[in-house]
């Protein structure tokens, strides 16, 4: 059967997926050299959330980039845990002591409130917000100093009624997994959300900062409003957005820790992030085929009779992926990637895409989950939990 035909569809594909890494790249210097915001004014008080579950790799380091901010105002930081023997507690004392000056709450609340497991946190955490404006981050993110006056500033624009950061990927250690992992970020997410919001294609707001006034989050229903999502972080950014107001997103990016040890591990939460964006976004996630240009072009070349034009367009779209990658760096102050691990990662990435249409299951913090056509999330089997409270 000759299959010429596929051939050339594959790098008609990989083509248009040049072009789009190439657009990307140039639209990513734009929106890096946007004009950053100035706080004028009263300078807000600011609670941060910080939900926690289990001992993470760097978790010590990386939550004391919160707890080290420049900020002119009265902090807070409400860490949260839904286990009293989970390790976690111990990095929160250790803060506590280090930090004396700064407000540090712990709330150990094992209630649970929906199927998101973080969410119901969230919501045992929010009886402790102290402050007008929250800051909600996950615990794998790195910040510098300037992070939280940045954000406020952000969300002190007119029409702004929350705000949400780009992140890229920070290697937890010298393994291979863990430099794959952060070039998925870097040469994945970043171009894609670039793209996506230059265009206005996209409305995105991510884990790794939500920012709204405490008046913002009772007007869209508290955090028990979202206690079954999947995408809790996409579901609060469009009900921030239905309240009347934009969700900002700064032109600078914070650390997302990278800590996988093997290819197990990698492959299981990429999946559960392609699968959200699938459920997200069907349309678009099945559009961002032409991102995996490297992949398709080689799938081309490896048709019988394609020619050499075939291997011409794969290393093209290979020239490309530097391209954008080395412009990201640039861009956004970014550490240099081994950029020898690009056709590993673009093919990794291209299996995870293909994979993630097969089952909407998913797995997260070592519990099985499925999940439905809206989003919810279905825990696969039943989960006991006692109730109780404590804070430090």
């Amino acid at each position: 059967m000759d299959l010429i035909w596929l051939s050339h569809l594959l790098l008609l594909l990989a083509l248009a997926g040049c072009v789009y890494g190439l657009a990307a790249a140039a639209l990513a210097g734009r929106f890096a050299r946007r004009p950053a915001p100035v706080l004028a004014g009263a300078v807000p008080s600011v609670t941060i959330l910080k939900p926690l579950c289990g001992m993470e790799p760097n978790l010590y380091e990386n939550l004391e980039t919160f707890c080290r901010q420049a900020y002119a105002g009265p902090v807070q930081v409400v860490f949260g845990v839904q286990n009293a023997a989970d390790p976690a507690i111990a990095v929160v004392r250790r803060l506590a002591e280090a930090h004396p000056a700064l407000r540090l709450d712990l709330v150990v609340d094992a209630r649970q409130h929906g199927s998101n497991r973080k969410v119901s946190n969230l919501i045992n955490m929010s009886g402790s917000i102290a402050h007008e404006v929250v800051v909600l981050a996950d615990s794998d993110m790195v910040v510098k100093p300037d992070y939280l006056a940045r954000i406020v500033a952000e969300l002190s624009q007119p029409g702004v009624n929350g705000v949400t950061c780009l992140y890229h990927g920070v290697p937890a250690h010298r393994g291979i997994w863990a430099h794959l992992s952060a070039l998925a970020i870097d040469v994945q997410f970043l171009p894609n959300v670039v793209m996506g919001t230059s265009l206005g294609l996209a409305k995105p707001c991510f884990g790794s900062t939500i920012a709204f006034t405490t008046k913002a989050l009772a007007g869209i229903g508290g955090f028990e409003a979202f206690r079954d999502d999947l995408a809790d972080d996409y579901a609060i950014g469009e009900a921030l957005r239905a309240g009347g107001g934009l969700v900002a997103i700064p032109t600078f990016t914070i650390g997302h820790t990278c800590v996988d040890t093997d290819l197990a591990g990698l492959w299981s939460h990429e999946l559960r992030w392609n699968r959200t964006i699938r459920n997200v976004d069907p349309a678009g996630y099945a559009g961002s085929i032409v991102t995996h240009a490297f992949p398709l072009a080689l799938m081309g070349a490896l048709i019988p009779g394609a020619g050499n034009h075939a291997l011409a367009v794969a290393a093209l779209a290979l020239a490309c992926r530097i391209v954008l990658c080395v412009r990201l760096e640039r861009a956004f102050g970014l550490a240099s990637h081994p950029y020898w691990l690009l056709p590993i990662r673009d093919i990794l990435s291209f299996m995870n895409f293909t994979w993630s249409f097969v089952s909407g299951a998913v797995t997260w913090k070592g519990h099985d989950y499925r999940v439905v056509a809206d989003g919810t999330l279905i825990p696969e089997r039943s989960l006991g939990h006692d109730a109780g409270a404590s804070s430090l």
